[in-house]
């Protein structure tokens, strides 16, 4: 698999520590309850650690919360994937958790990185999906802070009117 096969869709990378751990399983739980959101808005999400395929397999057999995942678990050994997008700790061999929305166009719409004692929130970053796909269906309209689906946009050259 590779980025490029995602091409002219919208994809969300997950970048996470580690398998087996703590609030990992608590991030790819909540998002594997919110795939089905992520994939009506036409996104795909692959997941990304440094472990392999074959510790991706024993996680996912062994855990509940794992076991609902059914979006692509992504192993990235030797941290390439990580280090393209500047996630990766090279004194602990891990990553630090790194969420990005890519357009169908290849273009980085959303970055959030952080350290890896918080987890991140699968609605949030369903919410900024959804808020970049309709700024690229919209010309002219911007989003506002949590703005959700149906809810009122700006018009930033139409709200400045009337202003100077």
């Amino acid at each position: 698999m590779k980025i490029s096969d995602f091409e002219g869709k919208w994809l969300v990378l997950l970048f996470y520590p580690a398998d087996f751990t703590f609030i990992c399983p608590t991030e790819l739980e909540e998002t594997a309850d919110y795939y089905e959101e992520f994939k009506k808005a036409g996104a795909e999400i692959l997941s990304v650690s440094t472990d392999t395929a074959f510790v991706h397999k024993a996680w996912h057999d062994h855990s509940p919360a794992i076991k609902k995942i059914q979006y692509p678990m992504v192993a990235d050994p030797a941290a390439k994937l990580c280090r393209y997008f500047d996630t990766y700790l090279d004194d602990e061999g891990i990553f630090l958790r790194g969420s990005f929305i890519i357009d169908p166009d290849g273009v980085i719409k959303a970055i959030e990185i952080h350290d890896n004692s918080i987890g991140r929130s699968a609605e949030e970053i369903l919410r900024k999906l959804q808020a970049a796909i309709f700024v690229r269906g919209h010309e002219g309209e911007v989003c506002p802070a949590n703005w959700r689906p149906g809810k009122k946009t700006l018009r930033p050259e139409l709200d400045l009117v009337g202003r100077i």
